[in-house]
């Protein structure tokens, strides 16, 4: 299973100021959407979720420009108070624990451009099956070492 996020991965923020691009907010937004990234995750030999902000959003917008059929979507649960102390303890990422969670016993790679050591090593040590936590620049994107690297995992995990 892959953990898919949206902001970063999929429509890189650039590194630098961007020429706008005619359309609504919405449309220029996803002007930096890559095509070609579809295939090269369908490829990929797991399921893709999305674990975005997008939520149903990511089905309606992005998949369509990407030629994937709706994938399932994680739901982002509001943490208790304890978990919201626990993860500021740890410095995890807000979506760390509901993943995992998700992921149940099952394997999983999360591609993100916010994770940190302390997401790793928070799930390494909680998680009962393999995890892989890929950082994505954001200012690019997914590229074809990511995709690489995330394929050679998924195929000897």
């Amino acid at each position: 299973m892959l953990f898919l996020d949206v902001d970063g991965p999929l429509l890189p923020f650039g590194d630098g100021l961007q020429r706008e691009v005619s359309g609504t907010a919405a449309d220029a937004h996803l002007m930096r959407l890559d095509p070609l990234l579809g295939p090269r995750l369908a490829a990929l030999p797991c399921e893709l979720v999305w674990a975005t902000t997008w939520e149903d959003a990511a089905n309606a917008d992005i998949a369509p420009r990407l030629g994937l059929s709706p994938l399932p979507v994680v739901r982002w649960p509001e943490p208790s108070a304890a978990q919201e102390r626990e993860d500021r303890w740890f410095g995890l990422h807000w979506k760390t624990r509901t993943l995992t969670a998700w992921a149940g016993d099952r394997p999983f790679v999360w591609v993100d451009d916010e994770i940190t050591d302390a997401d790793r090593d928070w799930v390494s040590a909680r998680h009962p099956a393999p995890a892989f936590l890929h950082h994505v620049a954001s200012f690019r994107g997914l590229t074809g070492d990511d995709f690489a690297v995330l394929d050679r995992w998924l195929r000897t995990s």
